[in-house]
């Protein structure tokens, strides 16, 4: 009797909806999309209540320049900030969106820096009546900071040019991050040439204090969120591995222990960059969710092997310290509006999604769970899922096939869960994965508004 009625609890329990749910992801990038607009209004207008009026070519260009380098130097402060870890804007939009934003919004910033570079020589080349070539060695030899700015416009060429998708494919991870890291120093490099060269600061403390504000904000938010959090982490919890456990051939389980983990903030569906703190390891920081809901005691996260470091980490040794820093990524039991719930996983997107699919509150009967996979063997955490599906009187697919079969198509989504419609649903896989199941999942019925996705971007 007394289990028939926890049972009739349960089903008539009602499910917490977090107040974040009542965005949309569309919404959310929006309002953030609007600060950021609003930001670039107000840099804009520096420049217009500096501006004079203009006249001939010479001036023109000149005022062109100095719009795009206030511009394009915005950006770059809104492009460190995106990566800054900001906890806010990780939990409003989702680490894998800002990585998104991140890359695109650098393009614009080496393109508006660039023309800002031709827009001021050829204006000053035209008032001084010499060439192109003649006013660059010009600047560079005589204006003050001019050496060190064009040595700051150099690297962010490069880190433009190696973040490129064809370039970023043949380089390794590390490689590309720490080349990644000098746009940091070009942002230092090219702040006195703004200051002592820009019309806007010059005779304008008000605009002067403004730049300066932003670069402090920015300068805050990196050695606060990048620097001291993970820091601090470290010291309270002491982490260190526990085990390894092999799941599939390529895939293995690392689980860690420390001090005080039930004070630690790290949700289902979340990950950390995790560094292991060995001869060959203790450098390199990547990101892997946790495939265990936390519980106090212990941490897991579930890893498959994919290159050097990954192929590594099955040997790393008990005891290991870790160093993590996180918890990031939004794709939560907050995003949840809907009673009922559906899991799809792709690959080692299964990880974060085992965790929610454990923890996120939820009626018996309420939760469905869709697993692709390349063949049975690549399954893994299959014996977990299986186990929590059974406990919750949950829906489980499996789905198998090579990489060029489709990886669904809207008959199989039905066939599994007929009622998608009716569903929050959370997708978690590699990109193409997330963007083919996401087509699939709206042409089978899920409603757009209710499509949470976490793709591995980073």
């Amino acid at each position: 009797m007394t289990t028939t009625r926890a049972r009739e609890r349960e089903r008539d329990a009602v499910i917490p909806i977090a107040p974040l749910a009542k965005w949309a992801q569309p919404e959310r990038e929006g309002i953030v999309a609007s600060v950021v607009a609003l930001g670039l209004l107000a840099t804009i207008a520096m420049w217009w209540t500096n501006t004079t009026s203009l006249h001939g070519w010479a001036s023109e260009w000149t005022a062109a320049g100095r719009v795009l380098g206030l511009a394009g130097t915005y950006l770059l402060l809104v492009q460190v900030l995106l990566m800054a870890r900001v906890p806010v804007l990780d939990r409003f939009i989702g680490m894998d969106r800002l990585a998104v934003w991140h890359r695109r919004n650098g393009e614009y910033v080496v393109a508006l820096l660039t023309a800002h570079v031709a827009a001021i020589t050829l204006g000053y080349a035209l008032a001084a009546h010499q060439t192109f070539a003649w006013e660059t060695g010009t600047l560079i030899r005589r204006y003050p900071d001019m050496l060190a700015a064009t040595v700051a416009m150099a690297l962010l060429v490069t880190v433009g040019v190696t973040s490129a998708r064809i370039a970023r494919r043949r380089m390794k991870y590390q490689t590309w991050y720490f080349v990644h890291l000098y746009a940091y120093l070009a942002v230092v490099l090219a702040f006195a040439h703004q200051l002592n060269s820009g019309n806007e600061f010059a005779t304008h403390p008000a605009s002067r204090w403004f730049w300066i504000a932003l670069h402090l904000i920015v300068l805050a938010a990196l050695l606060i969120f990048r620097v001291g959090v993970p820091l601090a982490l470290y010291s309270r919890h002491q982490l260190r591995v526990d085990k390894v456990e092999q799941e599939t051939p390529d895939t293995v389980s690392i689980w860690m222990t420390g001090r005080a983990l039930n004070r630690l903030r790290g949700e289902s569906g979340q990950f950390f960059l995790w560094r292991f703190l060995t001869r060959d390891g203790w450098w390199q920081a990547h990101p892997f969710s946790l495939s265990r809901a936390p519980d106090g005691r212990r941490l897991r996260i579930t890893v498959k092997g994919a290159g050097d470091y990954t192929n590594w980490l099955p040997r790393v040794k008990r005891g290991t310290r870790v160093f993590a820093e996180g918890p990031y990524g939004a794709c939560t039991a907050e995003r949840r509006s809907r009673d009922k719930v559906l899991f799809v996983a792709g690959g080692i997107g299964v990880a974060p999604l085992r965790a929610l699919f454990e923890s996120i509150p939820a009626r018996r009967g309420t939760l469905s769970f869709i697993y692709r996979a390349r063949s049975e063997a690549d399954f893994a955490l299959r014996d977990e899922l299986e186990k929590i599906a059974r406990k919750r009187d949950a829906r489980l697919a499996f789905i198998s096939g090579s990489r060029d079969d489709a990886a669904f198509d809207p008959e199989i989504i039905r066939s599994a869960v007929p009622d998608v419609a009716d569903h929050d649903v959370f997708v978690c896989g590699s990109t193409g994965f997330v963007d083919h199941a996401i087509e699939a999942l709206r042409d089978a019925g899920a409603d757009q508004r209710h499509l949470h996705a976490e793709r591995f971007e980073l």
